[in-house]
């Protein structure tokens, strides 16, 4: 077993970062710790960038440089082979969120389609994604789970999404490019979970192409999960399953609140992480039935994981369990375990700037609410930073 302190390693964490890099990414963190700041600075920064001041150019060398690719796909090249470099994979994201217009949701068809071509026969980018509302409004999503009656233009758009999920679905099989969909609040997850089957029940008949997403601090996905596993078994489809913790807690109590209903997520993070490391071994436990995306920045959780590979003598590099994190976060995770010989793929965003500020606007405040996420990364860049001045 490996001792647990592979993550301590900042030498390789931050292999590719040069001194003014390391230097930027502790400035960036510094900031991000501080909350009333994030939330005044989201907010000038968006409200700069719509009236169009001329501050483009600073957010691109900084939050942007840091946390994305670029503005294009081939902008990442060089930021995906220097991590291929270290064995570790990416995820093309195109990180535009919030459209709400069917030209737009046609426009992110085009562009996840033509992720996937681009990332065929490419060694370092195994996998594809898209998240759902960016193929359909809100609104949709929403009536669909409620099981809301639609009006015909509704009507119209939930079988236009539909297409969407098929297009992007078989484009993958066609590719044999492993396929993430993300998942999205509680009150529209329900349809999504239903199209999500129905994709994997179509293309997961050889092997696992579809992943769903479970975010395990709804207390119910550890019975879902299971549901779907006899599902599996029953229909004859492979499982694809990426967990995450989550990324919408406050606004789902919030609502829940509002709305006089019970809430759907775990009462505190000890039960997150309980229920997190339950779906873990639950799925270590049928691992000839469920494939694995293991997205997290918790270290316990990745040190369970690997424990449970060592004990069960699951080689570190097969091909049914991955390891995940977004780029520009947990380097000490991902290079570190790429580095032993796990498969790692970072999630890589890219997109227009002003379009992906939504996107680094929302991860800033994510930040702010983990508790010891942020003083961590200080902590290791710190130590990194002393340990080059001394060599």
């Amino acid at each position: 077993m490996l001792e647990q302190k592979i993550f301590d390693d900042t030498k390789t964490a931050f292999s590719l970062k040069s001194d003014s890099e390391l230097n930027r990414a502790y400035f960036l963190f510094k900031m991000i710790s501080l909350q009333p700041l994030v939330k005044v600075g989201s907010a000038l920064t968006n409200f700069a960038l719509n009236i169009n001041l001329p501050i483009k150019g600073i957010v691109k060398a900084t939050v942007f440089d840091h946390f994305c690719g670029g503005e294009s796909e081939k902008d990442c090249v060089s930021t995906i082979d220097a991590m291929y470099s270290k064995n570790v994979h990416s995820v093309l994201d195109f990180s535009v969120e919030g459209k709400e217009t069917e030209a737009l949701f046609d426009a992110a068809l085009n562009r996840v389609l033509s992720v996937i071509d681009f990332s065929k026969n490419r060694p370092g980018l195994p996998f594809a994604v898209f998240k759902p509302t960016g193929f359909g409004r809100f609104e949709v999503w929403r009536k669909v789970t409620e099981k809301e009656k639609l009006t015909d233009k509704e009507h119209k758009e939930w079988k236009r999404i539909q297409e969407r999920f098929h297009e992007v679905c078989a484009k993958a099989k066609a590719c044999d490019l492993k396929l993430l969909i993300d998942a999205e609040e509680s009150w529209m997850q329900g349809a999504v979970d239903d199209l999500v089957l129905e994709m994997m029940q179509t293309y997961n008949k050889e092997k696992p192409i579809v992943f769903t997403t479970l975010q395990c601090y709804r207390w119910d996905r550890l019975a879902y999960l299971k549901e779907l596993h006899l599902d599996g078994i029953d229909k004859g489809y492979h499982l694809g399953v990426k967990i995450v913790r989550g990324a919408y807690m406050e606004k789902e109590r919030a609502r829940a609140d509002k709305y006089g209903y019970d809430s759907p997520i775990c009462k505190d993070k000890p039960e997150t992480d309980a229920h997190f490391n339950a779906m873990l071994v639950y799925i270590f436990d049928h691992l000839d039935d469920i494939w694995a995306f293991i997205g997290t920045h918790n270290e316990e959780s990745n040190y369970l994981a690997i424990e449970i590979m060592s004990q069960k003598e699951i080689a570190p590099d097969d091909g049914r369990v991955w390891f995940g994190q977004l780029y520009g976060m947990s380097d000490h995770i991902s290079f570190n375990l790429a580095k032993e010989g796990y498969n790692v793929s970072k999630y890589v965003p890219f997109g227009p700037v002003k379009d992906v500020m939504p996107y680094l606007i929302r991860r800033a405040e994510e930040n702010t609410s983990v508790a010891g996420q942020t003083n961590r990364e200080l902590t290791l860049i710190q130590e990194e930073r002393k340990r080059r001045k001394s060599e």
